[in-house]
């Protein structure tokens, strides 16, 4: 199979080797492992230089071992932000992420930790607080998800643990920061252009990124005079961990391609949106959905 390659990446680096469909691939193992993917996602932008948006400030990212949180926490780092990383068990990739903000001359602590267990999400906190004093920035990034054909094959099991991994430990880990959070912070929720468009086959998963939506409306007004902000970011398809969990080996070769720009995202794409809400940059904005979805339109 020849290796078609990226007709725009947004940045001056050459990549050709970087292809549109990927070789078949799956991990039976949920949330799933980044360096096991084939090819690896593109995490970071070499072209990419921070201007001290995020000087000093310090950012909890759940799930930002990999994938989007990955590339979140690179560029927050760039912008010279220091880091809380929470994750399920991907101890390589979180390893890994650690070593790449250190690189980039910022702090970093990663802890093993199920969102999902009550009182995990206090622990995190507590934890970011003894480390550094203070937090700025909340990032809800982890997530789950099954792909089932019909909503009789989605078992209680299945629908409790994408609505407690999803959804309620999003609100856990809101409501342990809320106190610890001064003016002028923001809190940024990871949802899907799916919670929109809606995707036959995740019907418990659009159903938590729709709610995200909605808590982000609601929370921004709640918390609006306390100089808080409340966003959400709305990825399309993106070459993340996810993918090879939920999707079938033969479905990953097409992954993402059937959108107006005609591929996946990578998780580097998506960084700068998360830079936006949580900077000045973003000051006058609350309440909101930023869509990074390769052009599709969603209504």
């Amino acid at each position: 199979m020849s290796t078609p390659v990226y007709p725009y990446l947004g940045w001056k680096q050459q990549c050709t080797n970087v292809p549109i469909v990927f070789p078949a691939q799956h991990q039976n193992r949920r949330p799933g492992y980044e360096y096991l993917m084939n090819p690896r996602p593109i995490s970071d932008n070499p072209s990419y230089v921070g201007s001290g948006r995020l000087k000093d400030k310090v950012a909890i990212i759940t799930g930002g071992d990999s994938g989007i949180g990955r590339a979140v926490a690179i560029a927050f780092a760039k912008q010279g932000a220091d880091l809380v990383i929470p994750y399920l068990d991907e101890h390589k990739d979180a390893e890994e992420t650690k070593q790449m903000i250190q690189k980039l001359g910022r702090r970093c602590h990663i802890m093993a930790i199920d969102l999902r267990a009550e009182g995990a999400c206090a622990q995190v906190v507590q934890t970011t607080l003894r480390h550094y004093g203070k937090l700025n920035i909340l990032v809800n990034n982890h997530g789950v998800q099954y792909h089932q054909n019909s909503i009789l094959d989605i078992s209680r099991e299945q629908l409790l643990d994408t609505f407690h991994t999803n959804i309620i430990s999003f609100f856990e880990m809101i409501k342990a920061a809320l106190p610890h959070l001064p003016p002028g912070s923001s809190i940024i929720n990871t949802t899907s252009d799916t919670a929109f468009s809606g995707m036959a086959n995740m019907i418990d998963y659009t159903a938590t990124k729709g709610a995200i939506v909605s808590m982000t409306r609601s929370l921004s007004l709640s918390i609006a005079k306390s100089g808080i902000r409340v966003n959400a970011v709305a990825p399309g398809p993106t070459w993340t961990p996810l993918i090879p969990t939920a999707f079938t080996a033969e479905e990953t070769t097409t992954f993402g391609t059937d959108v107006p720009l005609g591929r996946p995202g990578q998780p580097f794409e998506l960084a700068p949106a998360y830079v936006m809400l949580a900077s000045d940059d973003g000051s006058y904005i609350s309440g909101q959905t930023v869509f990074v979805n390769g052009g599709t339109i969603v209504t």
